[in-house]
């Protein structure tokens, strides 16, 4: 069975079919899913999905592409949402200097509060970082006290290295079953059992053979069977592994 770290199933994509979508996930093989958030609306629909599934869960938070929403209100917002028990993060926060869709500033800024109340209520984060990586890693030291997650990790091995010394998690995507994948088998390959997640990012990131298409949960199998082959592991072994390392990140 596995466990998909990080999905958005709040996302219009599945506006046509979500129920059946999700209440399908188990037949798939599928034990938990964690659905992250992107903005103050989507982190009520992923705590209204979480109460209605009994193997949902999920984060809340303000991504960077809408850090320019965030205020004092909706980050109280935010941390009364998360005082719901089936709120096991706040995220995706972090940045994204590939897009700019927020100005750099407010994006620091956004990451920066949301570290802050990660701290307050103790709770992990999830981390979306492109294009960005020394910045976020400076903002990430700053709060030794808060564990986090980079999900669909996109750096060095280096950086990876620096993570796992931080006590911090990785989480991997469809990305790593791309041709042009370049960095991502040396950190697949490096990182410790117990440092290590898998996720879809659905309905984006499909893995081959379903690259371009609408990702679902459905797909982690072939993320864990291209880990399992870059490990010399059995997919087995990677889809327990990585269900174990997301429900004690998680605290599931």
């Amino acid at each position: 069975m596995y466990f998909d770290t990080h999905a958005h199933y709040d996302d219009e994509a599945f506006d046509s079919d979500r129920d059946s979508v999700i209440s399908g996930l188990p037949e798939k093989g599928v034990s938990l899913v964690l659905n992250a958030s992107s903005s103050l609306e989507s982190s009520r629909k992923s705590v209204e999905l979480a109460g209605k599934y009994d193997f949902f869960y999920a984060a809340v938070g303000v991504h960077p592409h809408e850090a320019s929403s965030l205020t004092r209100d909706s980050l109280g917002e935010i941390r009364a949402l998360a005082s719901n028990t089936k709120v096991r993060a706040i995220g995706e926060i972090g940045l994204d200097y590939y897009y700019d869709f927020s100005p750099r500033e407010k994006q620091r800024e956004a990451f920066v509060r949301q570290m802050e109340l990660a701290g307050e209520l103790k709770l992990p984060v999830i981390v979306h970082d492109r294009d960005a990586h020394e910045d976020s890693m400076a903002i990430v030291k700053t709060f030794p006290g808060v564990k986090g997650v980079f999900h669909c990790y996109s750096g060095s091995l280096e950086m990876a290295k620096e993570l796992v010394k931080l006590g911090w998690y990785i989480s991997f995507t469809g990305s790593v079953t791309f041709k042009n994948a370049r960095k991502a088998p040396e950190v697949v390959t490096f990182m410790p059992e117990d440092r290590f997640m898998i996720e879809t990012d659905c309905p984006y990131l499909a893995p081959v053979p379903f690259r371009g298409r609408r990702n679902d949960s459905g797909n982690l199998r072939f993320i864990a069977e291209r880990i399992a082959e870059l490990r010399g592991a059995s997919l087995e072994s990677i889809a327990s592994l990585t269900t174990e390392n997301g429900k004690r990140f998680f605290g599931i």
